[in-house]
């Protein structure tokens, strides 16, 4: 035993500083700080005016007022359907989207835009599109074009 300690008193370890073998931050981790800046972005648009991301996103797809599924809405939201049957609650509440039978199978739902919503889309748009600009623009036209044919072909092979 070394002096001055007994044998209930255990020697503790100091962490070693260790330099990682890939000091280079990950895909994942990369991605999820570029979603994060560019939806902060999009929140200074939209925020002022009341709008939250998410329901801009619904409201994006369904601007084109050819209803959707649940299923293909939540597809084209990228959001699982429990979270995106509440955000549809909450954007019918507030008179955005509205609720009807599918005319093709009366068991199925179809999720509209409303007039309001319309009408809060087309208020929009253009601040949303100089936002996206804005972004792009700050990677240079080649890079933007480069980065979106990348991250389109992550998706799709994720998706198969």
């Amino acid at each position: 035993m070394l002096p001055g300690r007994d044998r209930h008193t255990r020697m503790l370890r100091m962490p070693r500083s260790r330099k990682r073998a890939d000091s280079a931050p990950s895909l994942q981790s990369l991605l999820n700080e570029a979603s994060r800046h560019a939806t902060a972005d999009l929140e200074r648009v939209l925020g002022p005016k009341g709008v939250p991301v998410e329901y801009w996103r619904v409201l994006e797809v369904l601007a084109d007022e050819s209803g959707r599924s649940m299923s293909a809405l939540a597809d084209a939201v990228s959001m699982r359907l429990p979270a995106l049957s509440k955000l549809i609650d909450r954007m019918v509440a507030d008179a955005l989207v509205q609720r009807a039978p599918d005319p093709q199978d009366l068991r199925r739902v179809l999720v509209y835009i409303s007039d309001v919503g319309l009408a809060r889309v087309t208020s929009l748009r253009d601040a949303v599109r100089r936002q996206r600009s804005a972004l792009e623009s700050t990677l240079g036209r080649e890079h933007g074009q480069a980065l979106k044919r990348l991250l389109t072909a992550f998706i799709r092979e994720r998706r198969s």
